[in-house]
């Protein structure tokens, strides 16, 4: 039993075809074949059923395929032990990002990484606060960038920044809303971004310590919408404070009172991948770009 023909079991389980396992592989389709046959010969059993829609997994194949995995983790692992040991890490990450990539300092973070550690290959994919850190937590996700409480205990993190939030209205409703008590804010319109978002918590935890309820919610996926339809006139929100400073003086919209709501952006991870060399590595450049000891 040969690690490549491991290699193709796995890449025909994953894309269910022959010629997508040998592109993935970058090898050619009879080679591939010719692997899995040599496998299911020395097996003395089928892994695989041939359908007209594509490869299905047999049922010794799915228990098989566990193993497989396992062993293809275990040589990956001492392949990026023993460069790491030579001073490189070498291994795939995917991050989870932010739609606001300036504040979070992503251009920067890609940029390092890449000096640092060429042999890391490196995708982002951005999304909701919640969802990437449920994604952390199951696996989905190698790390990301998220704000909020860390309530998984499956996850840690290392805190970059503070981020503030302030209450703001659109800018035709200043002068009516100054001398507002919270049963009249609750009752205007507010925008809110989905329950899956830790925005979307602040919000209601703001409103809910001062004993009230929005009446009526307008949603939008991202922060950048909220801020749009606040400027629109559509709502009042929670704005980041610079942002919120920024179109304050532009004349876009008004802040009400001097409330600010903090929160703590991090670089999130798996806490049983700490001592990951990739997971290491990513974290020494974080702290570099944001300037944090090491």
């Amino acid at each position: 039993m040969e690690l490549y023909q491991l290699r193709s079991f796995a890449a025909i389980a994953e894309t269910g075809q022959l010629t997508r396992a040998a592109e993935k592989l970058h090898v050619s389709q009879p080679a591939v074949s010719a692997q899995l046959k040599a496998l299911e010969e020395e097996l003395e059993f089928s892994l695989f059923d041939r359908t007209p829609s594509g490869m299905v997994l047999t049922s010794a194949g799915k228990r098989l395929l566990a193993d497989a995995d396992k062993v293809l983790a275990a040589v990956q692992s001492m392949q990026n032990h023993a460069r790491s040991l030579k001073g490189e890490v070498v291994g795939k990450a995917s991050i989870g990002t932010l739609s606001d990539p300036n504040f979070i300092r992503v251009g920067e973070f890609i940029g390092a990484a890449t000096i640092r550690h060429p042999l890391i290959e490196l995708e982002l994919h951005q999304g909701v606060t919640g969802e990437l850190l449920a994604k952390v937590r199951d696996g989905e996700l190698d790390a990301s960038f998220y704000y909020g409480e860390l309530r998984y205990p499956q996850v840690a993190g290392i805190a970059l920044r503070e981020i503030v939030y302030r209450v703001v209205t659109p800018a035709s409703w200043g002068e009516r809303l100054k001398n507002a008590d919270w049963f009249e804010i609750a009752a205007q319109p507010w925008v809110i971004p989905p329950v899956i978002s830790t925005h979307n918590l602040l919000v209601h935890a703001l409103l809910r310590e001062h004993g009230v309820v929005p009446t009526l919610v307008v949603e939008a996926d991202q922060e950048a919408v909220v801020g749009s339809l606040v400027v629109s006139g559509v709502g009042m929100a929670l704005m980041r404070e610079d942002v919120a400073l920024e179109r304050q003086a532009a004349g876009e919209i008004s802040l009400w009172r001097d409330i600010r709501i903090t929160s703590t952006l991090w670089f999130v991870y798996q806490r049983e991948r700490e001592e990951d060399p990739v997971i290491r590595a990513l974290i020494e450049v974080e702290k570099e770009v944001w300037g944090l000891d090491a």
